[in-house]
C-alpha cells in the first residue's frame, strides 16, 4: 500500500531515540525544548520506541506533543520489546546496543514478537505517549543477530504473530501502516520475499547513508521499489560521525571510518556544503526513500537539520563525490532527478 503522501510537512521527521537518554543523561527541560523546537521548525513526523530508555522517550515525546491536536502530526513507534514494571537486576544484553540507554529508566525489557506481545506493546505505548492512536508501527530489531542461531525462530514468531496482528490492525483502519524497524538489511529482504506478508514500508537505520549504502543499494532498495514498500531512512548521520560526533554503528568510530569521513569533509569544505546537508539529501535521493528521521537531543540541532535539507548543493559537489569513489557509482543522487 505504501506510505507516500502520508507525511505532513515534507520528508524530514524527528527520531526520538536521544530522548531516551541515548549516550548521556539528558535533562527533562532540554528534551522538552528539543521537541518544541522541532514542532516550531515545522516537523510533523515523530518516531519513537519502547526500547529508547525503557519507555522514557515515549513519555517525554508524548508530554510535549500533548500540547497539539493529534490530527496535526504523524506518529510511529515500535513493537517487539515489552517494558515491564519491575526493575532490571542483572546486566542488560542487547548486543551492539547494550550500552546505548544506560541512563534510561531501569525497567526490565523483554523481547516478544508474538501477537499477544504486539498488542500489549501497542497498548503500553499508547499509555506512555498519552494518545489514542498510532499512525505507523515498526517491528523493532527483529533478527538483530541475523547470523546467530536464534534469528530464524524469532523471525517466524514475528511472521505468525506481529506481521498478522499489524496487518489486521491496518486493514481495520486502526493504524495507517506497518513494517520493520531495523538496522540490518537482511530481515527486510527476507520479509519482502514472503508471499504472506503485506507491509507498507520499513524503517531502515544506518544502512542507507553516505558511509554505508552499498548492500541496501544493490538488494533491498530495488526489491522495495518492486513491491511498493516505502523506506523511511533512520540514522542518516551514521550514529553521529557525519554530524561532528565520534560514534559509528553505536560505537566509537574506527580509524578507517574516521578517515573516510575526513575525505568527505574535504569535499564538503571545498564546495562550502554542510556535511549534514550532503548526508540528508543523499539519503533522500533514492526513489524508494520517503522520509528521513535524524535524531536530536538539543534544540539547536533541529535548525541545522532543516537548513541542511533546504541547502542548495551544486552539481559539481555530487560529481566530485562520485569521481573520488566516496559514493557508489550506482547510487542515485539529487543531480539524477
Amino acid at each position: 500500500m505504501g506510505l507516500r503522501g502520508k507525511f505532513l510537512n515534507g520528508p524530514l521527521g524527528f527520531g526520538a531515540a536521544p530522548l531516551g537518554n541515548m549516550f548521556r543523561n539528558i535533562p527533562d527541560e532540554e528534551a522538552a525544548a528539543t521537541v518544541d523546537a522541532a514542532w516550531q521548525a515545522g516537523t510533523r513526523y515523530f518516531d519513537t520506541a519502547p526500547f529508547y530508555g525503557a519507555g522514557l522517550s515515549e513519555i517525554r515525546l508524548g508530554k510535549q506533543l500533548a500540547q497539539h491536536s493529534r490530527d496535526e502530526y504523524v506518529l510511529s513507534t515500535k513493537v517487539g520489546r515489552v517494558i515491564l514494571d519491575e526493575a532490571e537486576t542483572g546486566k542488560r544484553d542487547f548486543g551492539e546496543k547494550g550500552g546505548l540507554f544506560e541512563f534510561g529508566r531501569a525497567n526490565k525489557i523483554i523481547y516478544d514478537y508474538s501477537e499477544q506481545g504486539t498488542l500489549k506493546s501497542i497498548d503500553d505505548s499508547l499509555s506512555r505517549l498519552g494518545v489514542d492512536r498510532l499512525d505507523f508501527v515498526w517491528i523493532h530489531d527483529i533478527a538483530q543477530d541475523f547470523f546467530g542461531d536464534e534469528w530464524l525462530a524469532q523471525f517466524e514468531t514475528a511472521r505468525t504473530g506481529a506481521f498478522r496482528a499489524l496487518t489486521r490492525l491496518r486493514d481495520e483502519g486502526v493504524i495507517e501502516g506497518w513494517g520493520l524497524g531495523v538496522n540490518r538489511t537482511e530481515p527486510v529482504e527476507l520479509m519482502l520475499g514472503l508471499t504472506d506478508a503485506d507491509p507498507d514500508g520499513s524503517l531502515l537505520a544506518g544502512r542507507y547513508t553516505l558511509l554505508d549504502h552499498e548492500h541496501a543499494l544493490q538488494r533491498l532498495m530495488p526489491a522495495a521499489q518492486e513491491k511498493g514498500v516505502d523506506i523511511v531512512i533512520g540514522g542518516p548521520y551514521s550514529s553521529g560521525i557525519l554530524a561532528g560526533g565520534t560514534h559509528f554503528e553505536y560505537q566509537t568510530a574506527s580509524a578507517e571510518i574516521a578517515a573516510k569521513v575526513e575525505r568527505i569533509k574535504a569535499v564538503t569544505d571545498k564546495f562550502g556544503v554542510p556535511i549534514k546537508a550532503a548526508a540528508l539529501q543523499f539519503s533522500l535521493a533514492h526513489p524508494a526513500a520517503v522520509a528521513v528521521i535524524p535524531g536530536a537531543s538539543k534544540p539547536e540541532r533541529i535548525a541545522e537539520d532543516h537548513a541542511a535539507l533546504a541547502a542548495v548543493i551544486p552539481d559539481d559537489f555530487w560529481h566530485e563525490l562520485r569521481s573520488q569513489q566516496l559514493v557508489s557509482p550506482d547510487a542515485p543522487l539529487p543531480i539524477d532527478r
